[in-house]
């Protein structure tokens, strides 16, 4: 259950990060409440994860899956870059995210 609870942080994480561009300095109120529901019921669900799983996995899996998600959506939502070198350094990320579960049983 616990690498459940990381990834569906994980995902909530995405959801809060893009949700920061559609707050528009938390001036937005659905955008924004939806933000901060992300947010607090991300950190919740990592705070379970991490009940079982080592921090420094859990808070690395976390943050990289946040990290690729957001990379991701930014690119398909927000016209951001798509080089080459930018979609290896996603791979990278997600290279490192797989091989810390792998030795985390």
């Amino acid at each position: 259950m616990a690498w459940l609870w990381l990834s569906l942080a994980g995902a909530l994480e995405v959801v809060w990060a893009i949700g920061l561009k559609y707050t528009d300095g938390f001036t937005r109120l659905v955008p924004s409440a939806i933000t901060l529901a992300a947010m607090i019921a991300s950190v919740y669900l990592l705070a379970l994860a991490v009940r079982t799983i080592p921090i420094g996995t859990g808070y690395a899996v976390w943050t990289g899956i946040g990290a690729v998600g957001v990379a991701i959506l930014g690119m398909v939502l927000f016209d951001e870059p798509r080089t080459l070198l930018r979609i290896v350094s996603i791979l990278l990320i997600v290279a490192g995210i797989a091989g810390l579960k792998f030795i985390t049983a």
